[in-house]
């Protein structure tokens, strides 16, 4: 399996900009939940092995991967918005939202952003937006990582809360199971509600 390379990074640190910071999300598609962005600074030289989308790892790799991205990490912080203000302001908006809390969280500021393509409107900081970010630079690698595995744990709470809609499994995804229970139940609040799948089980919902 391929790994996230470090060659951003590194072109980045023989420029002297050693807080390289990589940045990326979790959970735009799903129906329900928050969308949550991870952001991650690695020191040069601290090289962190087997990084990559976090969506081509398996959850026991992800699970390893995130508690060394916490030992390793320069810094690490996530941005969470829930699923009302997703409603509200759109998914893609709630994404930068999402990005910008991350970044704000961060302990130290960085010298340069790298996002996996999402561009961030009046960063105090260069950017740089990279197609299939989290493929090509290990740092928004490790951020998708961050991301998902913070995600993953909000919707096996949720589960908890929330028992017959399954988030355990399908973590909000629009999967066979979800959609049935949402048929059966209607919509519970961590539902996005200007989601088609969600409204058209049979109830539009408006958003104020």
């Amino acid at each position: 399996m391929s790994r996230a390379p470090y060659r951003f990074e590194r072109a980045a640190w023989r420029r002297g900009l050693t807080r390289v910071a990589g940045l990326d999300e979790a959970g735009r598609g799903p129906l329900a939940g928050p969308v949550v962005a991870g952001v991650v600074i690695l020191a040069p030289g601290a090289a962190i092995e087997g990084l990559d989308d976090s969506k081509r790892l398996a959850p026991g790799e992800r699970e390893r991967l995130f508690d060394l991205i916490q030992v390793r990490a320069t810094a690490v912080a996530v941005g969470v918005v829930d699923p009302a203000i997703i409603d509200r302001v759109n998914i893609l908006e709630a994404t930068r939202l999402a990005m910008e809390r991350a970044l704000r969280a961060l302990p130290v500021e960085p010298e340069l952003v790298l996002t996996d393509f999402v561009a961030l409107r009046a960063l105090p900081w260069p950017q740089r937006n990279l197609v299939h970010g989290d493929h090509r630079s290990a740092t928004v690698a490790a951020a998708s990582i961050v991301a998902k595995v913070t995600r993953d744990r909000i919707m096996e709470q949720a589960d908890r809360e929330y028992p017959d809609y399954g988030f355990a499994r399908h973590k909000g995804y629009a999967t066979a199971g979800h959609q049935l229970a949402l048929s059966r139940l209607g919509a519970c609040p961590l539902h996005r509600r200007t989601f088609a799948g969600v409204w058209s089980q049979g109830e539009l919902f408006l958003v104020t």
